[in-house]
């Protein structure tokens, strides 16, 4: 059962891993995209718009699922589906800068998992956010990760912070 009181700890590890700290047990991997933002991305006041956050974590996610975990996933019998999403600003991005998006994982389940993102413009932090995400077979049930692909998704995990005060 997911606790509210994870959000602040989920943003902690992000913060950690965007200030380059040495977590206790680093992952084996992290996923890097690049993300161009153009003047459609923006209001008049030249921010970007607050759903292009997660549009980009949709982008990332998907990227991701098709160069590291399995380059059809529909052949996988049923698809990840997106639980719950969360997002933090940490300062405005404008037109034309590059977004790299890094994307972790953490809290590996059988059928279940999360996916940190931390977004940075010239090395500098700009927004952080995660999903957990869901397997569901094509009965649209909730079952576990195909064999295979729950091994890929722990290569990009990063250890939680404990829950206990």
């Amino acid at each position: 059962m997911f606790m509210r009181d994870a959000i602040p700890q989920m943003l902690s590890l992000g913060t950690e891993l965007f200030s380059g700290e040495v977590l206790e047990t680093p992952p084996q991997k992290t996923f890097h995209h690049v993300i161009d933002i153009y003047l459609k991305d923006s209001n008049a006041f030249m921010n970007t718009y607050f759903a292009r956050y997660f549009e980009w974590q949709g982008v990332c996610r998907e990227r991701w699922f098709h160069e590291c975990i399995h380059n059809n996933l529909l052949a996988a019998g049923g698809t990840f589906v997106t639980k719950r999403a969360h997002q933090e600003y940490v300062r405005e991005t404008f037109p034309f800068q590059r977004v790299d998006c890094y994307l972790n994982t953490f809290q590996v389940r059988q059928c279940s998992a999360y996916l940190l993102f931390r977004f940075c413009v010239d090395g500098k932090p700009v927004s952080l956010g995660y999903q957990q995400i869901l397997f569901a077979g094509t009965d649209k049930r909730i079952r576990r990760f195909p064999p295979g692909i729950i091994e890929r998704v722990k290569e990009y995990e990063v250890t939680m912070p404990s829950l206990a005060n």
